[in-house]
């Protein structure tokens, strides 16, 4: 018995500090929990506060009125007329068939002086269209895959077309449709 009642003494202060850890760690947590809700807390209030001063859509809508107003509301260059040309198939050059380019354009018109562009235009398709497509399948898969390419490429047929017009000229050269595979 004496036995029993000597491990009963030694477990008692066991049981103690068990008991006594409980309140510690239910302690610990109970302050790490405050410190993430405060954490959280001023992260939503710096979050407010930038909020604040930065600029709503509401303001950059008036901003950009009150700069139209300003403006005197100049119109933009209007785009000319338009015209579409017909789609375009050809081989790329270097590619012994194997790359194939589709391209449908339209080519923004300037009249000159009283002269009808657009009738020219109607009567030379068939030679603009032999210019489009020579400068075309001279191009390889390199040079009209990239954007500088393209725009190389549409700056050309402008000047090209632009060389025998003679009662206006091409503005710009709009690509509607590009694939190559």
């Amino acid at each position: 018995m004496a036995e029993e009642k000597a491990a009963q003494a030694e477990s008692s202060p066991a049981s103690a500090a068990a008991t006594g850890g409980k309140p510690i760690w239910l302690i610990a947590l109970v302050v790490i929990n405050m410190l993430v809700v405060a954490g959280v807390g001023f992260m939503l209030y710096k979050g407010k506060q930038k909020e604040a001063h930065e600029p709503s859509i509401d303001h950059v809508i008036k901003g950009e009125s009150e700069t139209h107003e300003k403006e005197g509301h100049q119109e933009k260059a209007f785009v000319g007329k338009v015209v579409p040309l017909e789609t375009f198939i050809v081989n790329l050059a270097n590619s012994k068939g194997r790359k194939v380019a589709k391209v449908n354009m339209e080519i923004e018109l300037k009249d000159g002086d009283g002269g009808n562009v657009a009738d020219e235009i109607d009567k030379r398709k068939a030679q603009i269209r032999d210019i489009i497509i020579i400068l075309l399948s001279s191009k390889t898969y390199e040079e009209v895959s990239s954007r500088e390419g393209k725009d190389h490429l549409r700056n050309e047929i402008k000047d090209t077309i632009n060389s025998f017009l003679t009662k206006g000229k091409i503005t710009n050269v709009f690509f509607t449709e590009f694939i190559y595979n």
